[in-house]
This record gives structure tokens, C-alpha cells and sequence, in this order.
């Protein structure tokens, strides 16, 4: 993946979690600036998942952990768990904002 199609392809899936949020009924704020997507939980934590464009990675911290997630065979892959960043992703969200949502 050349460093142009890993920027494209982070904005392109953090343009599409901001959609989901819209779309779903959950209280869940964000923010993205600098390419950088935080998700406000209603107990005042975050969720932060932002681009590490020198190693092609996208970076989440959750209350609980921190990830690193490479893209692999079409899937953002945690380098350490093996877990698909939409399973992180929506249970990091299910367990800090208590909110029911899938990315």
C-alpha cells in the first residue's frame, strides 16, 4: 500500500464510523480533526483511534487497551490480539459508553 492509499483509505473508514454513529440512535459524540476520530462516551471517557502513517498502522486507545491495527487481506487486523478493528471498535464502545453499536 503506497502512503496515498493509506491516508485515503483511513479517512474513507473513519468518514464511514462517523456515518455509522449518525446513523444509529446511540449517545455517542465525536470529533475528527487532523484525521484524528474521538468518540466522546457518556461517562466522559474517549476512544481514540488516529493514523501511525510512518508504519501504515491506525492507532485506537480505549479505557481498557491500546491497539495497533495493520490492514490485512482487506480487514484492519490488531497486530497483537488478531481481533478485527470492528470487534474492537464495537466492544470498546458497548463496554465505555454502555452503548449497543456495530462498525
Amino acid at each position: 500500500m503506497t502512503d496515498s492509499e493509506f491516508h485515503q483509505q483511513v479517512d474513507e473508514l473513519l468518514i464511514s464510523f462517523e456515518e455509522i454513529i449518525d446513523d444509529s440512535d446511540v449517545e455517542l459524540d465525536y470529533e475528527n480533526s487532523n484525521s484524528i476520530l474521538t468518540l466522546y462516551c457518556r461517562d466522559g471517557s474517549q476512544i481514540i483511534l488516529n493514523k501511525q502513517a510512518p508504519l501504515h498502522q491506525l492507532w485506537v486507545a480505549t479505557k481498557a487497551n491500546g491497539h495497533h491495527f495493520e490492514f490485512i487481506n482487506d480487514v484492519w487486523i490488531d497486530n497483537r490480539t488478531q481481533q478485527s478493528l470492528s470487534v474492537v471498535l464495537t466492544d470498546a464502545v458497548k463496554n465505555q459508553g454502555g452503548e449497543d453499536v456495530s462498525f
